[in-house]
């Protein structure tokens, strides 16, 4: 094979040593040399200056949990080197010949004759948005388990809360629950805390707050609201750091990364927070994927292509962000519920046929490419309408129902207006 990289570099990464090995010209072919260092600052430095005296002008990794990062990070100061970060599934090495110091030989070789395909890796703001994001989902996740959990608290003790109010941790809900905890048992006085619209519902109320709360309930409850409170005061610390992030940010053409958030906010069932992390996945500069359907394939929202001796298998979609799915998803579900929209009648007319559940993986993908011409044209999301698809074929619509009615037993005939 030709050698298209004359000076590489391969690394396997552990976490607590590396192996490098550089392949370089000598006098009778190619020399690799392969060295171990060990995973702290002061030695991966000194393989940087191994690199730079061996005339390294490429390097490629695997991705290896979260240990590749600051051997990236260092190298990535460095702008004489071509960075590559491969997935580790793609490079294996043959069964039975694996050790760390084949595995970098093996990688810089690969490197040596272009037979790799780099992984997307987002610049330091996009990176620093990301674990933002993906914090304050698990804050949030948690809240959300604290919430659970104080329900089967009430539950256990027979006070049937949830049953009256649509918000158990409401500020009706709280100033009942905080009495509970104080020691009030008396289900008149508790329900004379209502507030609001929640007031009509006091002798509901006297029924659901009585029944079998002691101590432990109140020890178990008390604890679980001290723990809402802070991860509610986390989330908020979150939001105001992800606001100032996207504040102070610009892309390298100029365009503030608020107004590429702004451009998301405009698609049905994406809200403002939703936008955040969409871009917080997928970055704002969408030249790193040449095509919608790149980036579809690379989340793992694209239909999956295995076809044998012509026939086509299975065509589930691949693996991917989960973090960008997930948040794709939540947003055609809220699609879903809306009115006069392309992506609500994307999905009802995809659900009669496939299901609800496949349906909204399939919206997911129409939004994903949607961010993605948003963010390439700098533009903002025109909706073609919930009847979209009626419009779009109305030979084919009239055609139906008329076989709909004949299949009823009417005879139809059919007219122009004058």
């Amino acid at each position: 094979m030709d050698t298209l990289i004359e000076r590489c570099a391969g690394i396997d990464i552990g976490k607590d040593e590396v192996v490098a090995c550089v392949r370089v010209p000598g006098l009778r072919g190619r020399v690799k040399t392969t060295r171990t260092f060990a995973a702290f600052t002061g030695s991966l430095e000194a393989m940087i200056e191994w690199f730079v005296e061996q005339g390294v002008t490429a390097v490629v990794m695997e991705a290896t949990g979260s240990y590749w990062k600051p051997v990236w990070y260092l190298l990535e100061e460095h702008p004489g080197f071509e960075l590559m970060l491969v997935n580790a599934h793609h490079v294996k090495i043959l069964p039975g010949r694996k050790t760390d110091v084949l595995d970098a030989e093996w990688l810089a070789e690969l490197l040596e004759h272009g037979l790799l395909r780099g992984s997307f890796v987002p610049p330091a703001a996009i990176r620093e948005l990301r674990d933002l994001t993906r914090y304050r989902k698990r804050m949030v996740q948690a809240h959300t388990s604290e919430c659970q959990r104080i329900q089967k608290t009430l539950e256990d003790a027979g006070i049937k809360l949830d049953s009256v109010a649509s918000d158990v941790l409401g500020v009706s809900g709280r100033a009942m629950l905080a009495a509970l905890v104080a020691g009030e048992r008396d289900p008149v006085v508790l329900a004379e805390l209502a507030k609001g619209p929640l007031r009509r519902k006091i002798p509901a109320l006297r029924h659901a707050l009585q029944g079998r709360f002691n101590e432990h309930h109140a020890l178990m409850i008390g604890m679980a609201l001290e723990h809402t409170s802070y991860l509610e005061a986390s989330i908020a610390r979150l939001d105001d750091a992800v606001d100032a992030l996207f504040a102070a940010r610009t892309r390298e053409d100029g365009v503030p990364f608020t107004r590429a958030r702004d451009h998301l906010d405009t698609i049905t069932g994406v809200g403002k927070r939703a936008a955040e992390t969409i871009i917080a996945e997928i970055g704002v500069d969408m030249t790193r994927f040449p095509t919608a359907a790149h980036l579809a394939s690379w989340a793992g929202l694209a239909p999956g292509n295995n076809i044998t001796g012509g026939k086509r298998r299975s065509g589930t979609t691949t693996k991917g962000d989960v973090w960008l799915v997930d948040v794709l998803h939540q947003c055609a579900w809220a699609a879903s519920h809306t009115r006069d929209t392309y992506l609500a009648a994307q999905f009802w007319r995809l659900a009669r046929r496939i299901g609800k559940k496949k349906a909204a993986t399939a919206v997911a993908h129409s939004i994903l490419v949607i961010c993605w011409h948003l963010l390439a044209n700098d533009c903002d999301y025109d909706d073609l309408g919930g009847d979209y698809f009626t419009r779009r074929n109305t030979d084919r619509q009239r055609d139906r129902l008329i076989r709909q009615l004949h299949n009823l037993g009417y005879r139809v005939t059919l007219e122009q207006p004058a």
